[in-house]
C-alpha cells in the first residue's frame, strides 16, 4: 500500500525524485484537476440535463430568465477532481492537507443540500439563513481546533505593509477564523451570481494564496520577506494547485453564456477554501486585498439592507449584490464579468505587492 500515493515513488527509484518537489507536484495537480474536469463534466452537464435538475431563477432583479433550467450543482465534479488531484500528489502526513481537505468537503456537503432543496422543490430557496451558518460556523470551529492542536501556527495576525507589527488576538482568535472562512464562503456566493463572475476572480485569488502558502512553508524564504513560517504550509501549494485547475477547466463550460452553473456546492465549498488558504498561511487579512471583488459584492449587500432599514426604503445600489447594479446601469453581462475579472487582476497584484511594500 503506498503510503503517499505518487508522492512515495521517489523512494522507489531515481527517476522519480523530481516527485519530492512541491512545485513540481502542484503543476501535476493542476493538470490532473483540470483532466477531471475535462472528462466528468460533458457527463454530468448531459446526466442533470436528462434529470432536469436545472437552475431556478429569481423573478426580482435583472431578467435572467432565459438562464432557467440551465443544469447547476457543477461544484460536484470541482469538489471530486480536487480530492482526488489532491490525495494523489499530495504528502498525506500533513495535517493541514486534510484539515482543509475536510473543511472544504463538509462545505461543499452544506452547498449540496442547499442545491438539493432548490432544485427537487423547484424554488429558488433552499437551507434557511440561520441553517447555513450554524451548519459554516461549526465547520469552521472545528477546523481552527484541529489546526492548532495539530499544527504548528499561533493566534498572531500579520498585517499587510507592516512587517513587524504581528497583534495577538488570542482567545479572539476563534470568533475571528470563524468569520474569516464563513465570510469568505458567502462573499463567494453572493459573487457566483453571473457566468463565470466569480471564477475569474476565485483563479487570481487561489493564484496568490499559492504563492503565500509556498513562501510561508519555506524558512529561507519566509526570514528574507519576514512573512510568518508555518512548518508544513508548503504543502497546502498541492491543494492550491488542484484548485486551480479545477476552476479553470470549469470556467472552459462556465463562461458566457455558461453551459453549467456550480452551484452552491461549487461556490460555498471554493470560498470557504480561500479563508481556509488564508488562516494556515497566516495571512488572514491579506484575503480583504486579494479577494477584493468578493468583498466588495458583500459588503454592497450589507450595506444596501442596512441603509435600506435605517432610511424606510431608500437604496444605496440600483439593486445588490454590485454586480446587478451595474447590470441596472445597463452594462451588458459579459462587460460586468471581464470588468470584475480585470479589477481581480489588479487586486490580487497589489496583494502580492505587499510582500515587498513594507
Amino acid at each position: 500500500m503506498l503510503y503517499h500515493l505518487l508522492y512515495s515513488l521517489h523512494e522507489w527509484h531515481f527517476i522519480f525524485n523530481v516527485f519530492r518537489y512541491i512545485t513540481f507536484r502542484t503543476i501535476c495537480a493542476i493538470f490532473t484537476s483540470a483532466l477531471i474536469v475535462f472528462i466528468l463534466m460533458p457527463r454530468f452537464i448531459a446526466y442533470m440535463r436528462a434529470r432536469q435538475f436545472g437552475q431556478v431563477i429569481r423573478e426580482i432583479g435583472p431578467d435572467h430568465q432565459h438562464k432557467a433550467g440551465t443544469p447547476t450543482m457543477g461544484g460536484v465534479v470541482i469538489i471530486l477532481a480536487v480530492i482526488i488531484a489532491t490525495l494523489l500528489w499530495g504528502k498525506l502526513t500533513n495535517i493541514y492537507i486534510w484539515i482543509t481537505l475536510g473543511l472544504f468537503l463538509i462545505f461543499g456537503l452544506i452547498g449540496f443540500f442547499d442545491d438539493w432543496r432548490k432544485v427537487s422543490r423547484q424554488k429558488s430557496l433552499g437551507l434557511t439563513a440561520k441553517e447555513k451558518l450554524l451548519l459554516q460556523s461549526l465547520t469552521a470551529g472545528v477546523f481552527l481546533f484541529l489546526a492548532l492542536k495539530y499544527g504548528s501556527f499561533d493566534t498572531k495576525l500579520a498585517v499587510p505593509f507592516f512587517k513587524e507589527f504581528r497583534p495577538d488576538l488570542g482567545f479572539l482568535y476563534f470568533p475571528f477564523v470563524m468569520i474569516v472562512v464563513v465570510g469568505a464562503s458567502n462573499a463567494f456566493n453572493l459573487t457566483d451570481g453571473l457566468d463565470g463572475l466569480a471564477t475569474g476572480p476565485f483563479i487570481v485569488t487561489a493564484g496568490v494564496y499559492l504563492l503565500f502558502v509556498y513562501l510561508a512553508g519555506h524558512f529561507k524564504l519566509a526570514s528574507y520577506l519576514h512573512v510568518p513560517y508555518v512548518p508544513g504550509a508548503g504543502e497546502l501549494c498541492i491543494f492550491c494547485g488542484a484548485l486551480l485547475g479545477a476552476a479553470l477547466a470549469f470556467l472552459w463550460y462556465n463562461s458566457y453564456p455558461a453551459e453549467i452553473f456550480m452551484g452552491d456546492v461549487g461556490s460555498l465549498s471554493l470560498g470557504a477554501s480561500l479563508g481556509a488558504l488564508a488562516i494556515i498561511s497566516k495571512q488572514e487579512l491579506l484575503l480583504v486585498i486579494a479577494g477584493g471583488v468578493f468583498v466588495a459584492e458583500a459588503l454592497s449587500v450589507m450595506l444596501q439592507v442596512v441603509y435600506f432599514r435605517l432610511t424606510g426604503g431608500k437604496r444605496i445600489f440600483r439593486m445588490a449584490p454590485l454586480h446587478h447594479h451595474f447590470e441596472k446601469l445597463g452594462w451588458p453581462e459579459p462587460k460586468v464579468i471581464v470588468r470584475f475579472w480585470i479589477a481581480a487582476i489588479f487586486l490580487g497584484l497589489l496583494a502580492v505587492s505587499t510582500l515587498k511594500l513594507r
